[in-house]
Order: C-alpha cells, then structure tokens, then sequence
C-alpha cells in the first residue's frame, strides 16, 4: 500500500532546516509535494541560493529517509533558490558569478524554437525537427522548456523518471536518437506546476546546465509561448545561436510572432527563420486543398523582417496521430510528404552551422 501525504509529511518534519532552526516543513522550504498512487513522492526544496551546499545534506537525509518508509518507491527532489526565504543576516557574499550568457559543457550550439502565442504547434515542429536531425545524424538534444505545459515525453515516446546518481546531475532519457530532458518526466501526467517566477527560473537553470547533456552538436530548447522568464533566462544565461519562430498564417498568430522576434532581438539572439504551420489541408478523400488559416502570411512576414522562411508545414492527420503516437513522422514516416519539411528545417540548420 503507497504512503500518504500525510505520512510524509510527518516524515519531513524530522528533518531540521539549517538556516531557520526548524524543521523543513514548516520553515515552508517544501513546495509542491505529490504523493502518487504508485507511491512516488515528488517535491521541491525553495532554499536560499547561498546555501545549496548546505541543502544538498538536507535533500538527501530527506532521500533516505522517505526511501526507507514502507509504500514508497521512488523519490524525486529538486533544489530551486529563493533569496528572499533567507534574512539578509543570513546571506553570505556570493563569490562572483560568471558574467553574461555561457556555454552549456559538451553542447556544440543552442537553438530555440519559439512561438508567440500557443496552439500554433510550435511542440510539433521542435519535435519532428529534432527527429530529423538525428536522422541526419547529427547528436541531438532536446530540453522541454515549456514547464506548464510540457508535451515532449508524450511525443518522442518517453516515459520514467531520470535518475541522478550523485543528486547533483541529472541523467536524460533517450529515444529515437535523441536525447530529452522536461519537467514533464518528474511529474504526474495530469499533475500541475504551481510555481512562481524564481523557482521557474531555478528549475530551468538545473535542466540547463546540471543535465548530463554529453557530447551534442546542437540542443533544440523548446519553449513556452510569449516572451516572458524561460525565454529571458534561457537568453541571459546560455548562449544562444539563434532562434526559429513558428507561427500560423492568420494575422492573430503574426501580431505575437512579430513580439517573440522583436523580443530576441531584443536579446542579441538571431532569428534563424520562420516556420508557417498548418499552412495548407490537402482531403485525404478528394485531393482538395483548402487554406483553413489563410495562407502566405508568415512568408510576407518572414520577407518584411528579413529573415528566411524555412518551410511550410502542412495541417495535416498523419502528423498529429504520429505525435500522439510517441513517434513523430519524421520517424514513422521519414520518406512521406508530410515529414520532407522537417527534413527541410533540419537542412537548413546544418546549412548555417547551428547544427
């Protein structure tokens, strides 16, 4: 029979916290606690950033301690820093940090794949694309950065928890000739992230640079829609070769396509080019091809900002069922219609050295 949450939380209230004095539960260093049916507990340790070394004792005395009680089977904890949980008695000088965006250790080139607004299938794209360059066989990575809404486990066809042996670097699941990291894979399936912008910031920075990524020529980070902390962090932080934005025809999806490229520009990261989605719907049954979104409007776009237009990818079913499937078509089907824009993207990266 699993724990309940009740039981663990009992369990870490046994568990001193260094910098209040108190036990961790309820200094409120613990955050988001899920307690499944299948007995795993996952949770996040909010701590001063000053104080992770001291912390890392505190996670896995919490490890230990939760993996000896009976019902549970695994247990997942993320450190996140919060400065303002600490005094300001209470925070040591940081040694200096260094400045500007860096180098993710082993990773060749960052490419973002972003959108202005959501639904326009940017997932879809970042996936398929990311199947189409190993297919090339280039070493591919790919970091969900989408954290409220994580869809790349389900896509690429992976389940499991990734595991850290040291509970300092996370080791990354693979599939399909790439190698994935998402939040998604430390959570429930209908399981919301609750956080706010620090520990969304935290978490990020952790699947950056504390994932054993290995030797990759490019990380394809897929990112939320908008412009707001993912984007700015992911830019402040890593260096960035460049960004492709995906968008469909219609104007509303333009208006906020054209604010995630002046955004990036913003940033100092170039826009590699645009991807029109759903572009066009051919019937399966007739052969009639009929524009559902309108059609050319990201090519105008794409040619009054003066970027490329790397591809227009079709509305189509064999696309979604493949995705849904956990095997995208650029996999399933890599010879089809359907998959010859991905292959096209991905051309076009190798083309301009970011891949």
């Amino acid at each position: 029979m699993a724990a309940d949450r009740e039981a663990v939380l009992a369990a870490l209230k046994q568990i001193g916290d260094p910098i209040a004095g108190t036990d961790i539960v309820a200094s409120g260093v613990v955050r988001a606690l899920n307690v499944g049916d299948d007995g795993a507990v996952r949770f996040v340790l909010e701590i001063p950033p000053d104080h992770a070394d001291r912390f890392q004792v505190v996670k896995a005395e919490a490890e230990a301690t939760l993996k000896a009680m009976d019902g549970i089977t695994n247990v997942s904890i993320v450190l996140t820093g919060h400065t303002e949980k600490a005094p300001p008695e209470l925070r040591p000088r940081r040694p200096a940090e260094p400045k500007g965006p860096q180098k993710i250790p082993g990773v060749d080139h960052i490419v973002a794949i972003a959108s202005g607004k959501g639904g326009v299938g940017k997932s879809t794209v970042a996936a398929n694309l990311a199947c189409a360059l190993a297919q090339m066989g280039r070493r591919v990575g790919l970091l969900d950065a989408d954290v409220y809404g994580p869809s790349q486990p389900r896509m690429l066809g992976v389940s499991g928890r990734p595991a850290s042996p040291d509970g300092k670097t996370i080791l990354p699941l693979r599939n399909h000739g790439v190698t994935l990291m998402s939040i998604g894979l430390m959570t429930n399936d209908d399981q919301a992230v609750v956080w706010r912008g620090p520990m969304l910031m935290g978490a990020l920075q952790q699947m950056m640079m504390q994932v054993q990524w290995g030797a990759l020529d490019v990380l394809l980070v897929d990112l939320p829609p908008g412009t707001g902390d993912v984007q700015m962090t992911l830019s402040q932080k890593a260096q960035v070769d460049g960004a492709i934005i995906v968008s469909t025809p219609q104007d509303v999806a333009l208006l906020d396509a054209r604010k995630g490229i002046d955004m990036f520009r913003q940033l100092n990261v170039p826009i590699l080019g645009m991807v029109e989605n759903m572009s066009t719907h051919i019937c399966s049954q007739c052969g009639h091809e009929e524009h559902v979104f309108g059609h050319g409007g990201v090519a105008a776009e794409a040619a009054k900002l003066g970027v490329p237009l790397l591809a227009e990818v079709p509305l189509d079913l064999q696309i979604r069922i493949a995705s849904d499937g956990g095997a995208p078509i650029a996999v399933s089907q890599p010879d089809s219609a359907q998959a010859a824009a991905f292959s096209t993207i991905a051309r076009s990266l190798v083309a301009a050295g970011v891949a």
